[in-house]
């Protein structure tokens, strides 16, 4: 059983509640792009076109996403409108399956201890709420847990990853605000090794993206942790607010250029409309989409399932 196998019981009826108001949005502009209409034409994919954009999904990746149907049309010679839902999905679902996530487990069970998780993101997109998520969901897989609270410049953010530690039921490894990050994550790693530990997430701090100064932080961070644990971290993942639509394209950018990210959390997506921005800045950045958040609740993360969030968000979008 593979280290992220529990994620497999997420319930879709969350995933539904989640994305609702994507989904909402894009059903109602869709139908009308296709009302009236029997077959798809350049009309319903330049509306279509203007359905995708605005839902976050990203000017290059809408335009990947046409392309794909507009040569499905020419191969088929005629598409009816109401097809236009499946076919939407087939593509989008294939788009997304050229960037899979590896099997994250096998690599924590071959590297031989403790499975390392390095958070970073700009502050204010969710990324300590998203580490008490997670530590909260391995625990009840009945996995040891330790964080590490290395965002040591923004003011409470060691006192809020202590209290998500409470509340997830796991150990905080915490030398307090304006501690030397590199230190705060030496120990984390000391302690998961003692104790053996099953994953050790590190939190990080998030100031802007645009700090070069940042950048050189989170390496010194990684070289400090491979003194205790060579091949750690195993899992570099970004943490990005998905309400905030093209935004999150640019700190993603940003980031993946300085920091090598392998992986993405795209958060508060109940609360949007731009849920689009998961299929553009996965296909974009060429990271994959691991977690989304679709909830406030301590047990609102999900591990991401492509075919299941594409059914989810255009689920009868042209019927």
């Amino acid at each position: 059983m593979g280290l992220f196998d529990f994620f497999s019981r997420d319930k879709k009826e969350d995933l539904d509640k989640g994305l609702s108001k994507t989904r909402t949005s894009i059903f109602s502009k869709l139908s009308k792009a296709v009302a009236g209409k029997s077959r798809v034409d350049d009309a319903v994919l330049d509306e279509l076109e203007e359905v995708l954009i605005s839902s976050d999904v990203g000017v290059a990746t809408t335009l990947r996403i046409i392309e794909r149907i507009e040569e499905r049309v020419a191969r088929d010679k005629y598409m009816g409108a109401g097809e236009l839902d499946s076919i939407l999905k087939e593509e989008i679902i294939a788009l997304l399956e050229e960037n899979v996530n590896q099997d994250y487990g096998q690599v924590a069970a071959t590297s031989g201890g403790p499975y390392v998780i390095m958070v970073v993101g700009v502050n204010g997109v969710g990324k300590t709420t998203t580490i008490g998520k997670l530590a909260y969901k391995f625990r009840l897989a009945g996995k040891k847990v330790v964080l590490g609270a290395s965002d040591t410049f923004r003011a409470a953010a060691v006192d809020q990853l202590l209290i998500w530690g409470e509340r997830a039921g796991v150990h905080v490894v915490s030398k307090g605000m304006n501690a030397d990050p590199a230190a705060v994550a030496y120990e984390t790693m000391r302690y998961a090794v003692a104790n053996q530990v099953d994953v050790a997430i590190l939190d990080t701090a998030g100031r802007l993206h645009n700090k070069v100064n940042l950048m050189n932080e989170l390496s010194k961070i990684k070289r400090v942790m491979q003194k205790v644990i060579p091949d750690a971290p195993h899992e570099i993942l970004l943490i990005l607010d998905g309400s905030t639509g093209q935004n999150a394209f640019e700190q993603a950018r940003q980031f993946t250029a300085t920091t090598e990210v392998t992986a993405l959390a795209i958060t508060k997506l109940d609360g949007t409309a731009k849920g689009g921005v998961v299929i553009g800045v996965s296909d974009q950045l060429k990271v994959p989409v691991k977690y989304i958040g679709v909830g406030e609740g301590i047990g609102d993360l999900q591990l991401f399932d492509r075919e299941a969030f594409v059914e989810t968000l255009f689920s009868g979008a042209s019927e």
